[in-house]
C-alpha cells in the first residue's frame, strides 16, 4: 500500500528536492487550520502499515541526541558503569550535547535494534510526526525524507490532501 523501498524513495528524493523545497515554502505561507492534527493523522495510518523494524535506515544513518536519563538506563542495563558507557558509546559536544558516536548505531545489529526496550528517547521519537509544531519542524522532516518511508508516504499524502500543486 505504501512506498517502503529504500533505493526508489532515495531516488524520489533526489527527483523532488525542488518540489519538497517548494513544499515547504508554500506550507510555511500557509494558515493551515489543524495542521498538526492533520500530519498525526497520517502519521498513525501510515505508521501502522509500515514495520519500522523491517527497515532501520534511522538506525544506520543518523546521528542520535542521547539524553542523560537514557545513559543511565542502557548503562544499568549492560551493567556499565555510566562513565564506561559513555566512553564507549557517546560523544560530547563542545556545547555539551550528547550522541551516539557511531554511524551506524552500535546497537542496530541484524537489522534489530539490541536495546529496543531501552532504546534512546530521539529514537523513541523519530520520525518525530507526532510532535506539536510540525510546521516550524518541516525543514527537519524534509532532510530525512529520502531516508525515511514513513516521512515520505506521510509528505507525499500531505501534498495531495492540501491540494499542492509543485
Amino acid at each position: 500500500m505504501y512506498t517502503t523501498d529504500l533505493a526508489f524513495i532515495s531516488i524520489e528524493a533526489e527527483q523532488k528536492e525542488t518540489e519538497n523545497q517548494d513544499f515547504l515554502h508554500w506550507l510555511k505561507n500557509q494558515a493551515i487550520k489543524d495542521l498538526d492534527e492533520k500530519v498525526h493523522a497520517l502519521n498513525r495510518k501510515i505508521s501502522a502499515s509500515i514495520d519500522c523494524t523491517q527497515c532501520g535506515n534511522c538506525c544506520q544513518t543518523l546521528v542520535v541526541d542521547i539524553a542523560p536519563e537514557d545513559i543511565t538506563a542502557c548503562a544499568a542495563h549492560m551493567n556499565m558503569e555510566r562513565s564506561d558507557f559513555m566512553e564507549k558509546y557517546i560523544e560530547e559536544s563542545q556545547q555539551g550535547r550528547l550522541f551516539i558516536n557511531s554511524v551506524p548505531c552500535h546497537f542496530f545489529k541484524d537489522k534489530k535494534c539490541t536495546i529496543y526496550d531501552l532504546r534512546f528517547n530521539d529514537c523513541r521519537d523519530f520520525p518525530h510526526l507526532h510532535k506539536p509544531g510540525f510546521q516550524d519542524r518541516l525543514l527537519g522532516t524534509l532532510l530525512h525524507y529520502g531516508r525515511c518511508p514513513i516521512i515520505y508516504n506521510t509528505i507525499e499524502e500531505l501534498k495531495t490532501e492540501l491540494n499542492f500543486t509543485p
